[in-house]
């Protein structure tokens, strides 16, 4: 399997037509075809549906969504490989990948990444977002360089800084919501309420939600999130209460959100974390 052709299936993934995926990598689109099918002759699983009927839409099989995925990571571990090696050696430059979840400890990283710029101007960040399921899967596979999680750490597979801010929850509501009166929301209140949690959460049980109720089969989840602006609109909409970290959302001013810390207080403590063994460009 060459990464010529990867390219190629990428490129009519994207496209999701022959012709036009051709035009963009300035092939014939006979000859486009032909790697397509020599592609899935050697893998002997059709990865393309194309389209009856004169349709010319292309969509992906089941294996070819499978090989989508892992075609973009193999892609991206070539370039992020090819830059590390073909730096200049007395040069301090090139990219550094971090993987986090969303929380207002990206200040310190964004601080940090502010200083060594001023410095190395030829370094890039580059942030991916998600949960610690993600940050820990694209570290594994070595897609990015460092992961910010919460949780416990594996430490015989990473190294670790525990970061000194630590993130406070709390909920966050529309301002007629009849809890915004209160200053503090208790976990009684939230109890008979609907929430929105994030997916994490809800699937592993997490200390939060057991923290509102010890069993939390009775609490009443409506929705969960993976990005908080994504429940921040359910919010607005009045779908439930939100169970998030402070300073993500702007609450603020004329803004039809408020948010509300909980008590007694319960915050986290996040983790810097990379493999151990890992060899880093300079």
């Amino acid at each position: 399997m060459e990464l010529r052709v990867l390219q190629y299936f990428l490129a009519v993934a994207r496209e999701q037509n022959i012709s036009a995926a051709a035009e963009s990598l300035h092939l014939s689109q006979p000859t486009l075809s032909t790697q397509l099918k020599a592609l899935e002759r050697e893998l002997g699983k059709q990865l393309l549906i194309r389209g009856g009927n004169g349709s010319r839409k292309v969509t992906l099989t089941e294996e070819g969504m499978m090989l989508r995925k892992r075609a973009e990571e193999i892609l991206d571990l070539v370039k992020k490989a090819t830059n590390e090696i073909t730096s200049p050696e007395d040069a301090i430059a090139g990219d550094i990948y971090i993987g986090a979840g969303e929380t207002d400890n990206m200040r310190l990283f964004a601080k940090a990444a502010k200083t060594m710029q001023m410095e190395y101007p030829d370094i890039h960040f580059h942030i991916s977002s998600g949960n610690s399921y993600f940050v820990k899967e694209q570290l594994d596979k070595g897609l990015i360089d460092f992961g910010l999680v919460y949780g416990p750490v594996d430490r015989t597979k990473y190294h670790s800084l525990e970061l000194p801010v630590k993130d406070v929850f709390g909920v966050l509501m529309r301002r007629d919501s009849p809890l915004a009166a209160k200053e503090f929301i208790t976990p009684e209140d939230l109890r008979d309420k609907p929430l929105i949690v994030s997916g994490q959460e809800a699937r592993d049980g997490s200390l939060i939600l057991k923290h509102i109720n010890p069993d939390i089969s009775k609490l009443n989840i409506a929705a969960t999130y993976t990005l908080i602006f994504n429940a921040s609109m359910m919010v607005a909409e009045g779908l439930g209460y939100a169970i998030s970290f402070d300073k993500l959302i702007n609450a603020s001013g004329d803004s039809s959100l408020c948010f509300r810390p909980l008590k007694p207080q319960f915050d986290t403590t996040a983790n810097v974390i990379w493999k151990k063994y890992q060899i880093f460009s300079r």
